[in-house]
């Protein structure tokens, strides 16, 4: 299928596109990649992320409203092309109006942090969106949850957010394995840019023992932080 900024979207023309896609399947990756994601409800193609990440830029540059009102769930790849192509909206209140409605559809940890990661333009909009992600963070559902805390962690660490951050990640009672994973990421990417503040949290804070440890063990592995730090946060592990 080629030229994919100029499709008149259709039926018919979301059919071809979905044979498309099937047509550069790409049989040993799918074989690798679902072994990552685990327990999703969509079938999986076996398309590489630059190719979707290419393939929804060359739909963004056409009408993207039109693409999205005949897009379908059927595989995972179209669902995680539909973020990619969400993310590149322009007009804040026709992204959010996406936005609401795509999260839901989230049922796993790649589709979750491609989209979230991809979405620049909540930065435009701090204010609105920095309590969207902390009102999903504190959702029980364990995807929606995980959606606000990579949010966080993507587009707004910053000494303005601080203490709104890990107040919330003091409310989160969760013991869902990939709330817990984020958990313990955004505390990791809060103690690379404020380590005086994390620490203090590290060692006073209302975590399960898992995140806690796991916290420690992410920030144990970034490069960006001194041996001397990890040596000491080692002995802060419950």
């Amino acid at each position: 299928m080629q030229d994919l900024n100029n499709v008149n979207w259709n039926s018919k023309t979301y059919t071809e596109f979905v044979q498309y896609l099937k047509s550069i399947e790409d049989i040993e990756y799918k074989k690798f990649h679902s072994s990552l994601v685990l327990n999703s409800k969509y079938k999986m193609i076996g398309i590489r992320l630059p190719i979707m990440r290419k393939i929804a830029k060359e739909i963004a540059g056409g009408n993207i409203e039109q693409f999205l009102k005949y897009a379908k769930d059927n595989s995972y790849e179209e669902v995680m092309i539909q973020g990619l192509v969400i993310s590149q909206i322009k007009d804040e209140a026709v992204f959010y109006k996406f936005f609401i409605n795509h999260i839901k559809k989230i049922d796993n940890w790649a589709l979750c942090d491609t989209f979230c990661n991809s979405i620049k333009i909540v930065k435009k909009y701090e204010e609105k969106y920095f309590k969207e992600a902390v009102e999903l963070a504190l959702k029980e559902d364990e995807f929606l949850s995980r959606i606000g805390l990579v949010i966080i962690l993507s587009h707004f660490v910053n000494e303005k957010n601080i203490k709104t951050i890990i107040n919330t990640l003091n409310k989160i009672k969760s013991d869902k394995f990939y709330i817990n994973m984020a958990e313990a990421w955004l505390v990791c990417e809060l103690y690379i840019k404020f380590p005086e503040q994390t620490l203090e949290f590290i060692k006073n804070n209302k975590l399960n023992k898992f995140t806690h440890n796991k916290a420690i063990s992410k920030i144990h592995d970034s490069y960006r932080v001194s041996k001397e730090d990890k040596e000491y946060l080692n002995t802060l592990r419950k």
